[in-house]
C-alpha cells in the first residue's frame, strides 16, 4: 500500500505508524462526565468500508495525517494534515 504523504509524497506504507480512529482528534472537555471519557477511550466502532483513520509518517517528515480508506479494498480516498482537520 503506498500513502501519498501531503510533505514528502508518495511513500510505502510501512514508514507510517497507525494511531487508530481519528475520533481521538475530538477529545472530550476536560470537565466532561465519566461516561464522555469513558466512550472516548474505550468504545470504538469496527466498520467495514470507509474508515477514517489517524497515521504518523514517522520514517520521514513525521507529519499526523488523517487518511481516509476502506478497508474492504485498501483503496485510499484523501490524505489531509491532522494540523488541518482540527481547525
Amino acid at each position: 500500500m503506498r500513502i501519498i504523504c501531503p510533505n514528502c509524497g508518495a511513500r510505502d506504507r510501512r514508514e507510517f505508524y497507525y494511531q487508530g480512529d481519528a475520533l481521538t482528534l475530538r477529545r472530550p472537555a476536560p470537565d466532561a462526565g465519566p461516561e464522555a471519557w469513558d466512550d472516548y477511550l474505550h468504545i470504538r466502532d469496527n466498520p467495514a468500508g470507509l474508515t477514517r483513520d489517524l497515521w504518523c509518517h514517522e520514517a520521514g517528515c513525521g507529519a499526523w495525517l488523517v487518511i481516509e480508506r476502506n478497508t474492504q479494498t485498501h483503496a485510499i480516498d484523501s490524505v489531509t494534515l491532522a494540523e488541518k482537520v482540527k481547525r
